[in-house]
């Protein structure tokens, strides 16, 4: 783990409530409906914890582990050029609950935190919710302004369209 700080406060504020969006940070909140049943919670988890999801995204992933856990620190790379550090801050694996969530580091282009997050409801529904709240960190982002943040609503979307089919192969119940 490396002691570069985070850029924002308050870290962690994302562990109990994933909607929870501090003054001066923009929110984001996309839920997907990924499938049903126990085999495709357990392949939409692994998928998530072990950054299957976002490297079947297209962006790069440089982490300090295979797998997220507290304490981890990961590069994204977008569009091959744009590097976002980031520390995995908690994560869950529980039997109906699987993710993480991961706070910005100096360089990322945005400050705040972000929740990736597999869960298993009572009917045997999966569902990838995809949380945020952050602000723009570096001139580019701030420039873009309500762009920034229609492109991290797109991300969102896509993180759900990507783990739906990783999971299309799976049995249902």
């Amino acid at each position: 783990m490396s002691s570069a700080p985070f850029t924002y406060e308050p870290v962690g504020a994302t562990r109990d409530d994933p909607t929870v969006c501090p003054p001066g940070f923009h929110p984001l909140y996309v839920r997907t409906r990924i499938g049903e049943g126990r085999e495709v919670f357990q392949r939409a988890a692994e998928a998530v914890l072990t950054w299957e999801m976002h490297r079947a995204l297209g962006v790069g992933i440089d982490a300090t582990a295979d797998r997220a856990a507290p304490g981890v620190d990961v590069t994204v790379t977008l569009a091959g050029v744009v590097k976002a550090p980031c520390r995995i801050i908690w994560t869950a694996e529980e039997p109906r609950r699987a993710g993480w969530a991961y706070g910005t580091l100096e360089g990322h282009p945005e400050c705040g935190e972000e929740v990736f997050m597999v869960d298993r409801t009572g009917d045997g529904t999966v569902w990838l919710t995809v949380a945020a709240f952050s602000r723009a960190a570096k001139w580019y982002a701030r420039a873009g302004g309500p762009a920034t943040r229609g492109l991290q609503h797109a991300y969102a979307r896509r993180c759900g369209v990507v783990l739906r089919r990783l999971c299309a192969d799976t049995p249902e119940p």
